[in-house]
């Protein structure tokens, strides 16, 4: 790769990444969300009461990172940790009664927030960003390897 394709790729991905995590946050803060948690939220929203483990698994996450998250979406009332039924060693994470209250306006960001990050493209324009980015992903961490393995 040239060192100006080079530069103007990393400069390309930092602008839209910056602009995405600040919208992201604008349209979360307002309902006292941070950026982040609204992918815990989801996950609880299909299945209540994951244990931090549970959750850091569907989401591909270490589980302190779900548990330092979990630590601050209790103090803001969104969810309530509550002990594991047949493992006393584990806590569960239960959404509350706000938690659930959030479901539709959480929804309502994220389609906005897509819907206006990718407004100026065509259906197949739009597949190819979404399909683009997994491809950048996978190449950064190693992820199409073992997922070509698994395939062949």
């Amino acid at each position: 790769m040239r060192k100006r394709e080079s530069d103007e790729f990393q400069a390309a991905f930092w602008a839209a990444k910056r602009a995405m995590a600040g919208a992201t946050e604008a349209a979360f803060n307002r309902h006292g969300v941070r950026a982040g948690q609204q992918f815990i939220l989801q996950t609880l929203w299909d299945e209540d009461c994951l244990t931090p483990g549970e959750v850091a698994r569907r989401l591909g996450l270490a589980t302190p990172t779900v548990t330092k998250a979990a630590t601050r979406m209790e103090a803001t009332g969104l969810l309530a940790r509550k002990p594991h039924p047949t493992d006393a060693r584990l806590v569960r994470l239960c959404l509350t009664d706000r938690g659930w209250s959030l479901r539709r306006a959480i929804d309502d960001e994220i389609r906005r927030l897509s819907e206006r990050a990718l407004r100026t493209l065509d259906a197949a324009e739009r597949a190819d960003a979404v399909r683009l980015l997994v491809e950048i992903r996978q190449n950064l961490t190693g992820t199409e390897r073992r997922a070509r393995a698994a395939g062949s």
